[in-house]
C-alpha cells in the first residue's frame, strides 16, 4: 500500500507543478501584452503621426482649378505626415507661376505645408523677392515668419519686416501682401527711407 500511495502522491505533485507552470506562463503572457499595450498608448506614443514618406531634393507643382500651374515649391527635403496631411520642408523655395504679375520667389529655412488648408508657413530668414517691370519697381521683403495663403495669393506676418521697393526702404511690424491686387498693407508704426534726390 505504501508504494501505491507514494505513486499517487508523486503524481499529484507533478500535476500541481504542471498547473502552476501553466498558470505562471499564462500570467506572464498577460503581463507582456499589458506592457506592450501600455507602451503603445503611453505619453510618448504618437500613433498615426509617423512620416509615411521622405523625399530629398524635390520639386512639386500646385495646379489651379483651371488646370494651370499656380506655384512650385522645392527644397532639400520633404517629410510628409499623413495624420494631418502636412509636410515639413527644409530649405524651401516657393515660386509663383502667375502670368498676370511678375513672379514672386520666397525662400526660408523651413516650411510647414498644410495641404488641407492650402497654406504654407515659412520660418527662419524668410526672403521674398519680386523683379521689377515696366509697371512696378523691384520688391524685396525680409522677415522671420510668413504665412502664405496660396489660393488667395496672400502673404502675411505679424513680425517685424524690412522692405525695399526700388531704392526706398521701409521698416514696420506686421504686413499683408496681396499679389493678385499688387497691394501691400503695413501694420504698426513704420519708418520709410527714401534715397536722396539727385541734383540736376
Amino acid at each position: 500500500m505504501a508504494p501505491a500511495s507514494y505513486k499517487r502522491t508523486a503524481h499529484r505533485w507533478r500535476l500541481l507543478a504542471l498547473m502552476l507552470t501553466a498558470v505562471f506562463f499564462a500570467f506572464g503572457s498577460f503581463w507582456l501584452v499589458q506592457v506592450m499595450q501600455g507602451e503603445e498608448s503611453g505619453p510618448h506614443a504618437n500613433p498615426g503621426n509617423e512620416p509615411d514618406y521622405i523625399v530629398d531634393n524635390f520639386s512639386w507643382v500646385r495646379m489651379s482649378e483651371a488646370g494651370k500651374p499656380r506655384y512650385v515649391i522645392s527644397g532639400e527635403r520633404l517629410t510628409h505626415r499623413p495624420a494631418d496631411n502636412t509636410a515639413l520642408v527644409d530649405k524651401p523655395v516657393v515660386q509663383s507661376l502667375t502670368t498676370e504679375h511678375p513672379p514672386m520667389t520666397m525662400t526660408a529655412e523651413h516650411a510647414l505645408v498644410n495641404q488641407n488648408q492650402n497654406q504654407i508657413d515659412l520660418t527662419g530668414n524668410v526672403d521674398i523677392q519680386r523683379p521689377g517691370n515696366a509697371a512696378s519697381q523691384p520688391l524685396r521683403i525680409r522677415t522671420e515668419v510668413l504665412t502664405v495663403l496660396t489660393d488667395d495669393e496672400i502673404a502675411k506676418t505679424d513680425r517685424p519686416i524690412h522692405m525695399t521697393l526700388g531704392k526706398a526702404s521701409v521698416d514696420a511690424v506686421g504686413m499683408v501682401a496681396n499679389n493678385a491686387t499688387q497691394q501691400i498693407e503695413l501694420g504698426g508704426r513704420g519708418a520709410i527711407s527714401y534715397p536722396p534726390r539727385q541734383s540736376r
